[in-house]
């Protein structure tokens, strides 16, 4: 099955995901091995909609069981850092060259 979602949206809903176990008091480990068990299923039963996605599967599919851990605990944390952001910073304006 294809997923096709956007990047940053993909993050967010990941961050929303998160940051909702923490509400409820759900702990960060419990987080992460949930985040884990999905990555598996995610892994195995979905196309990624994405570049980034494909990336990630690659790194997944490559890893042993504590690398595609850390793998899962350095999502959560950038999805954890990008909360709240819309995605990346556009620039508007011109650089100081001075």
């Amino acid at each position: 099955m294809e997923t096709d979602i956007e990047w940053h949206a993909w993050k967010k809903l990941l961050g929303t995901a998160v940051h909702a176990g923490e509400a409820l008091g759900v702990s960060e480990k419990n987080i992460a091995d949930l985040a884990y068990r999905i990555g598996g299923v995610l892994a195995d039963h979905f196309d990624p909609g994405n570049r980034e996605q494909r990336l990630i599967k690659e790194l997944w599919e490559q890893g042993d069981e504590s690398e595609k851990r850390a793998l899962t605990t350095l999502i959560m944390r950038m999805v954890d850092n990008d909360a709240g952001r819309p995605g990346p910073a556009i620039r508007t304006e011109k650089p100081d060259t001075h």
